[in-house]
């Protein structure tokens, strides 16, 4: 039989309400005290269902949610994963607030990230800019006890508790490998369009995938990075004008977002000689552009995945359990037009 609360009661000789305080680190209890309880909890093997408690006492989880405020397909997609998840809120015993703010914007997070803290929400989820100032400010927050999450772009160092995202170095040698194949017999340049080197993902998308190009395919050369923003708008305007300049583009690969832009540009291109395209992101955009031969393959994460994600592991780090590593795992699923889902 399974230890309770009034066997630890018997053994600490302490009352039953004593008990609860210690287990729920509430003030009011001696040390010494607190050690003859947690030395009871000990010596009978008394596991806590955290879980079943919180449901007992109808403990709500307030979390934040920052994300960059930029006009995207898959931008769009994450904020509805996110009001997905706000339906769901009674289940999950959770309230999310919504913080907006502009798309690579280092000091705007920064001071987004301190602004959410100094409300102690039971954690906090962000798309990071992976500048010194947005590490700061994560460390304070951690340092302050409030679990922290990236989501879908990482920090370069330990200022956070968990990355929800995929891996973006092997997402940039699978775009490489792929762009290769499709390009077999073509000997030329490859353009490469991310939203901005300032990102983390974007950054280790762009180099694995020059390793791999490098490494693998000679006759293909790739060319500096085109930072468009993630802004549809400026991707159609820098796409079309390198288009317009150079006529050795064998191959483009689209690390970011802003592909209706890119699509729009495509659309235009004579179609003896577009170029082989993979892009990042299965969207309505993207869906019809494999569809109609514009863009050869799209490497996608799953947005609703990551945003559940975020939400188990800052409730269990608010509660101090584990995390399942296997479960919040987030894979590349490659798309082309043949399995479309």
């Amino acid at each position: 039989m399974k230890p309770t609360v009034h066997d630890i009661a018997s053994r600490a000789g302490v009352s039953l309400a004593t008990v609860d305080r210690v287990l729920n680190r509430r003030p009011g209890v001696s040390a010494r005290t607190r050690e003859k309880v947690d030395q009871a909890v000990s010596e009978l093997g008394f596991v806590r269902d955290v879980a079943a408690a919180n449901l007992a006492k109808g403990r709500i989880y307030p979390l934040t949610f920052i994300i960059p405020s930029n006009d995207n397909s898959f931008m769009r997609g994450l904020r509805l994963s996110i009001d997905e998840a706000r339906e769901r809120a009674g289940v999950e015993r959770i309230t999310i607030r919504l913080i907006d703010v502009p798309a690579f914007d280092a000091d705007a997070l920064a001071k987004a990230l301190r602004h959410a803290a100094a409300e102690q929400p039971s954690g906090i989820a962000f798309v990071a800019v992976d500048a010194p100032e947005v590490a700061a400010a994560a460390l304070e927050i951690v340092s302050a006890g409030i679990p922290l999450v990236t989501l879908v772009s990482d920090l370069s160092g330990a200022e956070r508790d968990h990355y929800a995202g995929i891996d973006n170095a092997a997402a940039g040698r699978t775009a490489a490998s792929l762009l290769g194949r499709f390009a077999a017999g073509r000997d030329g340049k490859v353009a490469v369009l991310a939203g901005s080197m300032l990102v983390r993902d974007h950054r280790e998308r762009c180099e694995a995938f020059a390793s791999v190009i490098a490494q693998d395919f000679p006759g293909l050369a790739v060319l500096p990075v085109i930072e468009g923003r993630d802004d549809p708008v400026v991707v159609e305007r820098q796409v079309s004008a390198l288009f317009a300049n150079r006529s050795d583009i064998v191959a483009l690969y689209s690390l970011g977002a802003g592909n209706r832009g890119l699509v729009r540009a495509l659309e235009r291109q004579p179609a003896g000689s577009r170029p082989v395209v993979i892009a990042h992101e299965l969207t309505e955009t993207t869906r019809g552009a494999l569809q109609s031969g514009l863009i050869d393959a799209v490497l996608n994460q799953d947005a609703g995945h990551e945003v559940r994600s975020a939400i188990r592991v800052l409730k269990a780090k608010a509660d101090g359990l584990p995390v399942v590593a296997a479960q919040e795992r987030i894979r590349i699923d490659i798309f082309l037009k043949d399995n479309l889902p």
